[in-house]
C-alpha cells in the first residue's frame, strides 16, 4: 500500500451530484479496493502506477475560514473515496474536517463501509442535520469478500445500529445492486428498524472495471451471463424496470414510502425508512443539474 501526503487548495468542491451541493473527499484513492468502484477513473489524475486500491493520498488543506458561510448547504463526505478508510484511524483527516465544520450549520451525509465512524460518535452528535450511510449490497459475506476489502457486512450493520441507537440518522445504501445476486428485500428487512433511509442504485459497468466484473460473473455465476449480456451489452432496461415495479410493490406491502426523491431528513426520527430509487442516473443527474444551475449562487464545479 502506497501512502503519501498531499496539499489541496480546498477539500470542498461544488458539484452537480443530485444528493448534495458539495463533494468532500479527505483522501484520494481508497484502500477498500472495491472491484466495481466507479471512482477508479480517478487513478489517471493521480500519477500513481499502483492498481486502484493499492494507493492513498492523504489531503491537507488550509483551515476553513468562516465555515458558517456554508450554512444550509449539503455536504457529501465520500463521493470518490471512503472517508473512514482504515488509514483514517492514523491520519484523522475526516475528523479534522468535522471539527472545522462544527457549528457551521452545514447538512452532512457521510458514506462509508467502515465501523471506524463509531470513533467519532460524540462529534457527529454536534451536527443536527447529519446522517451516516453504510454501503451494503449483499448479506453474503463470501460475495462481499470477493468484491471489497472493507469490514464485514455484520460489522457495518452493527455500526448502523449503534449510530441509530445514539440518535444519529442512518442510511442503508444498497449499491451497487448486482442483477441476480443482490437480494434487495432481504437487506431492507435487516435494516428497516435501524435507519431512516434506503437508497437503491444499480450496477453500472463502464471503464476499466467492466471487463473484470463480467469475467467474475462468467467464472463464478455462469448462469447469469445471458442476463448480464442483455443489460450491459444490449442496453436493455427490462431487468431494472421489473425490479423497480417489484420493489414498489414490496414497499407498499411493508408500509414503506417508495420515492424518486429524498425527504427523509424532514421526517420524525422514529418514522419507517423511506426507500429512494436512483436506478436512472442520467435522468436524475440532468434534472438536478437544471435545478442547481437555476440557483445563481451555486458556484458549481468550483473549489470552495
Amino acid at each position: 500500500m502506497t501512502i503519501r501526503q498531499i496539499y489541496a487548495k480546498s477539500v470542498i468542491i461544488w458539484t452537480d451530484i443530485p444528493v448534495c451541493d458539495c463533494a468532500v473527499n479527505p483522501y484520494v484513492g481508497c484502500s477498500h479496493g472495491c472491484k466495481y468502484c466507479y471512482a477508479s477513473f480517478m487513478k489517471r489524475f493521480t500519477n500513481h502506477p499502483e492498481p486502484w486500491g493499492e494507493f492513498l493520498d492523504v489531503k491537507y488543506w488550509p483551515v476553513i475560514q468562516k465555515p458558517e458561510k456554508y450554512a444550509g448547504k449539503e455536504f457529501f463526505f465520500g463521493t470518490v473515496t471512503d472517508p473512514y478508510n482504515p488509514q483514517e484511524e492514523q491520519y484523522r483527516r475526516t475528523r479534522a474536517l468535522l471539527e472545522q465544520l462544527r457549528g457551521s450549520g452545514v447538512r452532512i451525509t457521510i458514506q462509508t463501509k467502515s465501523d471506524l465512524v463509531l470513533r467519532d460518535i460524540g462529534l457527529l452528535r454536534d451536527f443536527p442535520d447529519l446522517r451516516v450511510g453504510f454501503s451494503i449490497n449483499t448479506l453474503d459475506e463470501a460475495f462481499r469478500a470477493d468484491m471489497d476489502k472493507a469490514v464485514s457486512i455484520e460489522r457495518r450493520l452493527a455500526a448502523m445500529k449503534a449510530l441509530h441507537e445514539a440518535g444519529i440518522r442512518t442510511t442503508c445504501f444498497i449499491s451497487p445492486i448486482f442483477p441476480g445476486l443482490t437480494d434487495v428485500p432481504a437487506i431492507i428487512g435487516r435494516v428497516k428498524g435501524q435507519c431512516q433511509l434506503v437508497w437503491l442504485e444499480n450496477l453500472n459497468l463502464r471503464g476499466s472495471y467492466k471487463a473484470a466484473i463480467l469475467d467474475y460473473i462468467r467464472e463464478k455465476h455462469p448462469e447469469l451471463t445471458g442476463l448480464y449480456a442483455e443489460i450491459y451489452a444490449r442496453g436493455s432496461r427490462l431487468y431494472w424496470e421489473t425490479l423497480d415495479a417489484d420493489l414498489r410493490s414490496y414497499a407498499e406491502k411493508q408500509g414503506l414510502e417508495y420515492l424518486r426523491n429524498d425527504d427523509s431528513m424532514h421526517k420524525p426520527f422514529d418514522a419507517p425508512p423511506t426507500i429512494v430509487n436512483y436506478f436512472y442516473h442520467e435522468e436524475i443527474r440532468k434534472t438536478a443539474k437544471k435545478r442547481k444551475s437555476a440557483a445563481p449562487e451555486s458556484g458549481m464545479n468550483k473549489e470552495a
